[in-house]
């Protein structure tokens, strides 16, 4: 499987920054590295994981199929992924899945005809302080009422958006 060259030289980074015979320990990151080069996991991709981090192809699907952030179908340009769990819950984030799925047209982990955009519901991100929560992508937003979202929504759209630096 062919990689950018961005992407070779980070998985070779990572791959020598763990002790020989750990390479398994670079599964995770190498998954989501590359998924987001790719644009999901496939099949190719698991085999190619798995000869490079030492493990078998079974071994990288089972880490597949734990792992909610990693998707065999290509996700959205933007994947927005919204929090309901008990904190974001309290305070509307059940009303704000809804309204997101009502506003964009896309149930859980479907993505719009034109590829621009993913939806998915998840469990806690961690961020409940802030609830309610979504994450465009890598950029978290917090205190996201249907207003908020609706703004943020047309941004992606007009190509206005400015993810946040990484």
């Amino acid at each position: 499987m062919t990689f950018s060259p961005a992407l070779e030289e980070r998985f070779a980074k990572l791959l020598n920054s763990y002790p020989p015979g750990r390479e398994r320990s670079a599964v995770v990151p190498m998954l989501l590295y590359a998924q987001d080069e790719v644009g999901s996991v496939t099949q190719e991709l698991v085999e190619e994981v798995a000869r490079r981090c030492k493990v078998t192809p079974l071994q990288v699907d089972e880490v597949i199929g734990y792992y909610s952030m990693l998707h065999r179908k290509p996700l959205g340009k933007f994947h927005v992924q919204v929090c309901t769990n008990i904190a974001c819950q309290a305070v509307g984030g059940e009303q704000l899945y809804e309204h997101a799925t009502s506003s964009l047209g896309l149930g859980n982990k479907q993505v719009s005809p034109d590829g621009l955009i993913s939806l998915e519901e998840v469990e806690c991100m961690g961020a409940c302080s802030w609830a309610p929560a979504i994450q465009i992508n890598y950029d978290f937003h917090h205190f996201v009422t249907p207003e908020r979202f609706d703004q943020l929504m047309q941004a992606l759209r007009d190509g206005t958006y400015q993810q946040k630096a990484s």
